[in-house]
C-alpha cells in the first residue's frame, strides 16, 4: 500500500523555484509516495517572524494547515526546513498542551474547522530516511552521480533537537547519507552547519548581514573542493542561488535533495527546474 501524505508547498518553492515542487513529485512518484493536494493551505508561517512576535497568531495560522490535512486524513509532508520547523512545532505544542489546543480551536471554528492535536509533520528528507530507506532509494539510483557536494542542513531540520530527534544536531549524518546513495560525495567543511544568512528576517531586515553570512559559507565549500550545493529548504536555495548572482564571484550550482534524487532516478531534466536557477546546472 503506497504511503501518502498531503504535501505542503509553502511560499518560496512555488512562487521562486517550481523545479523543487515538481522534482518532489517526480520522485514521490518513483518510490510509490502518494502526494494529496492540500487545498486552501496557507503560509506555514514564517518562524523566525511571526512566532518571535506573536505565538498565538502563529498557533492558530499553523493548526489551521494541520487541521485541514486532518480533513484528508493524511499527514503533511514538507519540502522546506522552515516550514517543517514552524508546523512541527505547532503540532507538537498543541498535542502536548490540551489549553493550547482549545484556544486555537475557539478560533479555527471562526473559519469552519477543528483540530484534534494529532496530525504529524514530517520533512520529505526525514520521510525518506525513516520510512522509504537508504537501500530503497540506492534501487532506484538509474544514473549514479560523480560529483563532490556540500550538504546544508540549515537551521530548523534538526532543531530543536529535543523533540524532533532525527540526529546528533552538531555532528549530523543524516543528509550527507541520503545524498551519498546516488553515488555523490559529501566533502566536509568548516562551520557546515553555520546559518545560510536569510533565517529570522536577517535577509529582510539586514541584507549586508546575510550576505557576509552565504559568503563566508560559499569560501569555506570552495576550500574543501565543492562543485554543487545540496540543500533541503527553498529559502536556503534562494539564499545561496541569488547572493552567488549578487556576488558575481562564486558558481556553485544549488540542487534540492529532491532535484538530486531526480538526476540520479533518470526523472526529465525538464521537470527539474535546475536550467532556470540563477546559477544553472549542466547535467
Amino acid at each position: 500500500m503506497a504511503k501518502k501524505y498531503a504535501l505542503f508547498l509553502g511560499c518560496v518553492a512555488p512562487a521562486r523555484y517550481p523545479g523543487i515542487e515538481s522534482s518532489t513529485r517526480e520522485v514521490c512518484k518513483e518510490l510509490g509516495i502518494e502526494l494529496v493536494e492540500l487545498e486552501g493551505a496557507g503560509c506555514c508561517p514564517a518562524p523566525g517572524v511571526i512566532k518571535s512576535f506573536e505565538q498565538d497568531a502563529w498557533l492558530a495560522i499553523a493548526a489551521r494547515n494541520l487541521a485541514l490535512a486532518q480533513k484528508k486524513g493524511v499527514d503533511i509532508l514538507t519540502i522546506c526546513n522552515g516550514c517543517y520547523g514552524s508546523l512541527f512545532d505547532a503540532a507538537h505544542i498543541l498535542h502536548q498542551d490540551p489549553e493550547k489546543l482549545r484556544n486555537v480551536n475557539k478560533i479555527l471554528r471562526e473559519v469552519g474547522l477543528e483540530y484534534n492535536g494529532e496530525t504529524k509533520v514530517h520533512h520529505f528528507a526525514e520521510m525518506v530516511y525513516k520510512e522509504i530507506g537508504l537501500d530503497t532509494v540506492k534501487s532506484h539510483v538509474k544514473t549514479p552521480l560523480e560529483m563532490n557536494v556540500a550538504v546544508h542542513y540549515g537551521c530548523h531540520f534538526l532543531k530543536p533537537s529535543n523533540i524532533k530527534q532525527l540526529d546528533d544536531p552538531e555532528r549530523p549524518k543524516i543528509l550527507d547519507e541520503l545524498v551519498e546513495v546516488t553515488g555523490a560525495k559529501s566533502v566536509d567543511y568548516k562551520d557546515k552547519q553555520m546559518c545560510c544568512g536569510a533565517g529570522g528576517g536577517v535577509r529582510s531586515g539586514n541584507p549586508a548581514l546575510a550576505t557576509k553570512f552565504t559568503e563566508e559559507k560559499l569560501k569555506n565549500l570552495k576550500a574543501a573542493g565543492a562543485q554543487y550545493i545540496i540543500d533541503v529548504c527553498p529559502f536556503c536555495h534562494l539564499q545561496f542561488d541569488r547572493t552567488q548572482k549578487e556576488l558575481g564571484t562564486y558558481s556553485f550550482p544549488v540542487i534540492h535533495l529532491s532535484q538530486l534524487y531526480g538526476l540520479a532516478m533518470g526523472v526529465p531534466k525538464d521537470r527539474l527546474g535546475l536550467n532556470i536557477q540563477e546559477i544553472p546546472g549542466n547535467f
